[in-house]
């Protein structure tokens, strides 16, 4: 593996208070909101709201003395009017403590959402990063799915339809007081959003771990979030492609799988911890508009965009790449470096078909009258574009969109 001289000296994480996981942990829920909490505000959505393990859970925690309000109106892709309404509806109430239960844009919401009504203001104000003024009010984050790793994550993704864009706040103001991670709450999770949280995960672990070294200074820490890969970041990814490798197959052989579970949510959770100081890069900058213009999935956006990015960023990442080879077992050691890491790439495409994931990007309804404007979008996200490891231009976007909508899967240059 990759010696400490050569990816840098500093490591560096940010992560919750507290973070509980395994099956039926949830148990420790009302405990752990009577400990902060007079009147705790559930931020859902419809589908888990009406779970009996989610009555269950409210009817717990009011047992203890609670009173519980919930909004069950959350939204994929938070859109900003989600986090205006529940300001309007829940801002003069007295809320003390905020439960964000569900998928990815759940625990956004309810992480966005803390420091709107902390604060008083409008989440415009906080679009990018180490805006955010001060602690917002304490959130306890609980995933039901096993990809987005929001659970561990200071940042939320808001769609602003005026813009026509996803806006990331990011700010370690962010960071949820206590996750509790419970595997026993995916075996519900319907099979297509399995599968996309399953490629987001993998996405978040390989752009994790082939992201660019950065000289991280003392000001340049004070004023960014993703400070780029480092040794800590390192053992969350190696961790979480190792429980990939197996855990996917098995989910998806048999989703009642409480093991593979597991496995799978835990992957997920080492990637959040990863991407949390590392960052995500080309495919997450480059999916946010096709995501836009075709209201595909985020998992599968991502992850239909891997295989293109992996190969441009090839020429800049074979140790990397040879790495995740041999960690997968794919790549035989006494091979090149360059032939471990195509190994390497060939895996991981192999286990985003695993999960139903589409390669190529006409699949997903992109055009290619579209490409320009997909390019020009993805390089306003300079908090993303700035972790690829291979200087991203305008033109090499377009590059990368013209061999995903072909699906060339072959290794184009060196």
């Amino acid at each position: 593996m990759t010696s400490l001289s050569a990816i840098g000296s500093l490591g560096i994480l940010r992560q919750p208070k507290t973070v509980l996981f395994g099956p039926g942990e949830r148990r420790h829920l009302p405990h752990l909101v009577a400990g902060i909490a007079r009147h705790l505000l559930v931020v859902t959505d419809a589908r888990m709201a009406d779970a009996s393990e989610f009555k269950e859970i409210v009817s717990a925690i009011e047992e203890r003395g609670v009173r519980v309000s919930v909004f069950a109106e959350a939204e994929p892709d938070l859109p900003r009017e989600n986090v205006v309404t529940v300001a309007d509806r829940f801002g003069s109430v007295g809320v003390d403590a905020i439960l964000g239960i569900g998928g990815g844009s759940c625990m956004d919401l309810a992480k966005v959402v803390a420091v709107v009504l902390a604060h008083g203001t409008d989440v415009r104000d906080y679009y990018g990063e180490f805006l955010v003024p001060g602690p917002g009010i304490p959130v306890i984050t609980v995933p039901t799915t096993a990809g987005t790793g929001a659970e561990v994550t200071c940042i939320s993704v808001v769609f602003d339809r005026e813009k026509g864009m996803k806006v990331g706040v990011a700010s370690p103001y962010l960071e949820a007081h206590t996750a509790v991670i419970d595997p026993e709450l995916t075996v519900s999770c319907p099979p297509a959003l399995t599968a996309a949280t399953a490629a987001d995960a993998l996405t978040h672990l390989v752009e994790t771990y082939t992201d660019k070294v950065k000289e991280v200074t003392p000001d340049y820490l004070d004023a960014h979030l993703y400070v780029g890969k480092n040794p800590l970041t390192d053992i969350f990814c190696r961790n979480g492609l190792t429980l990939l490798n197996t855990s996917l197959e098995r989910v998806v052989a048999d989703p009642s799988d409480i093991e593979a579970r597991s496995a799978t949510m835990l992957a997920a959770y080492n990637a959040g911890m990863a991407i949390n100081t590392a960052g995500t890069a080309a495919a997450h900058a480059i999916q946010s508009p096709i995501g836009a213009l075709t209201h595909t999935s985020h998992g599968f956006g991502v992850g239909a965009l891997l295989p293109y990015v992996m190969r441009y960023n090839l020429p800049t990442r074979v140790t990397e790449f040879a790495e995740i080879g041999l960690l997968l077992g794919a790549a035989d050691p006494s091979e090149a470096p360059l032939d471990q890491a195509r190994a390497g790439i060939l895996r991981i495409e192999s286990l985003l078909r695993t999960v139903g994931c589409p390669l190529d990007l006409r699949t997903l309804g992109l055009e290619p009258t579209d490409f320009s404007y997909v390019a020009d979008q993805a390089m306003l996200a300079t908090r993303l574009t700035a972790n690829n490891p291979r200087e991203l231009t305008k033109g090499s976007i377009v590059s990368i969109l013209e061999r995903g909508y072909a699906a060339d899967l072959g290794w184009w240059e060196l």
